[in-house]
Parts: structure tokens; C-alpha cells; sequence
């Protein structure tokens, strides 16, 4: 537990049992075990509170929100496929022109 043996915790009984008295000992051990209890609550509150400001100091600052970055892509897409328009028609022979082709 807190490095104390069998044998230590037998002795600190036994002087609480002298000092305490046998009436009151139950009343004193559910004190002390609620005093601890609430004690492990608000450290681990405060434990939690300290972890989620560690996180939140963690995350970068620079990072686009979701949305900014759906916008960037759709538009990099769309730019995308109106050059890919562009290519088309200036690879595409033209059909109504008449002067003879060089060969």
C-alpha cells in the first residue's frame, strides 16, 4: 500500500484501538475513509482539468477548421476540371478549318 507491512498496520490498530477506544474507532475509520475519498475525487478532478488544458495547448493553432479545408479541396477540384476543359478543346483538331494540312 504506502510501503507499510502486516505487521506495522496491526500496530497502528492497535494504538488507535488504545488512544480512540473501542466505541468510537468505527466512527473515526468512516470519517478518515470518507476524508480520503473526498481527497481522491478533487485531486482527480483537478488531474482531469490539468490533462484537458495540456490537450487543448497541445492542438495547433494554424490548423483550418473542417469546413475551410472541404472548401479548399472543392475548389482545387473544380479549377481542376475547368483546365482539364481548356486542354481539351486545344487538343481537339479542328474539323471546319480547309486549308490543307503540311505533310
Amino acid at each position: 500500500m504506502f510501503g507499510i507491512g502486516m505487521q506495522e498496520l496491526i500496530i497502528i490498530v492497535i494504538i488507535a484501538l488504545l488512544v480512540v477506544g473501542p466505541k468510537k474507532l468505527p466512527d473515526v475509520a468512516k470519517t478518515l475513509g470518507r476524508g480520503f475519498s473526498e481527497f481522491k475525487k478533487a485531486v482527480d478532478g483537478v488531474t482531469d482539468d490539468f490533462k484537458q488544458t495540456i490537450q487543448s495547448e497541445e492542438k495547433p493553432k494554424d490548423e483550418k477548421p473542417r469546413d475551410e479545408g472541404l472548401k479548399d479541396s472543392l475548389l482545387s477540384k473544380q479549377s481542376g476540371t475547368e483546365e482539364s476543359k481548356n486542354d481539351a478543346e486545344n487538343s481537339q483538331p479542328d474539323l471546319f478549318n480547309k486549308t490543307p494540312d503540311k505533310q
